[in-house]
């Protein structure tokens, strides 16, 4: 253990991403407290002193420390103690080592920036380049129309002439999603001293209570999912990036 120890020192000081296979047991204090019997893990510290422990299935790690983490080692009765600590975030976590399995560290360049496809943005630009997508005849006057309750996603008119007020949610539609939408359409009424604005609610799908509720305010829903144009495959239900295609 105390090679381990020698090379997990050095890796730290030059600030390595680190991932280790071990057989450890795992005691946390801080978020909540936490204590993971001796179990098979892999340990994964990064760069900027970032430590998630993971179990050997699942996506998502059983305990971690934000950036800005600091170290102090260990080795005794033939073990390699870990001791982690935020002091700024008040977390600590005790992590004993008493087999390790592989490991590796390497330098690593920074990352890229990751590129967000799909968002509520993305489904508002889709809208104004195809109106259609929402009902025929609908005529977008404005996007990000602000409101004492926040932005309006889209603002325009119906075939009639009805001032609309749409809503895109990039999720499932819910209570809040139309709480917010009746909060916008009654704000418009108020302002443009008018008794008569329809509300649409623009998201893939909707629980069928926020629906019904949704129907009690008079308001409409139409199904459209965000356009993804990285989406290597296209599920079958239509989606706002469809209307893109000649």
């Amino acid at each position: 253990m105390q090679d381990y120890h020698d090379r997990l020192l050095a890796d730290l000081k030059k600030s390595m991403p680190i991932v280790i296979g071990c057989h450890c047991a795992v005691s946390y204090s801080g978020r909540a407290e936490s204590y993971l019997d001796y179990n098979d893990c892999i340990l994964i510290i990064k760069s900027d002193k970032t430590i998630l422990v993971h179990q050997t299935t699942g996506n998502n790690p059983i305990n971690y420390m934000k950036p800005g983490t600091t170290y102090t080692l260990n080795v005794a009765d033939k073990r390699l103690l870990i001791h982690a600590e935020h002091r700024q975030l008040k977390e600590y976590m005790d992590i004993h080592v008493t087999n390790i399995y592989y490991y590796n560290a390497h330098p690593l360049a920074p990352g890229s920036t990751l590129i967000l496809e799909g968002t509520e943005k993305d489904m508002v630009e889709a809208i104004m380049n195809k109106p259609e997508s929402i009902e025929e005849g609908f005529k977008p006057v404005s996007t990000e129309e602000h409101t004492k309750y926040g932005f309006i996603d889209v603002f325009g008119n119906d075939t009639n002439g009805t001032l609309c007020v749409v809503e895109c949610k990039r999720y499932t539609g819910d209570f809040k999603a139309v709480d917010q939408l009746r909060r916008y359409v009654e704000k418009i009424k108020d302002a443009k001293g008018i008794n008569t604005v329809r509300g649409i609610l623009a998201c893939p799908s909707i629980t069928p209570n926020a629906l019904t509720m949704l129907q009690d305010f008079g308001f409409t829903h139409v199904a459209l999912t965000p356009p993804k144009r990285l989406a290597k495959y296209n599920k079958a239900q239509t989606s706002l990036g469809d209307f893109h295609k000649s």
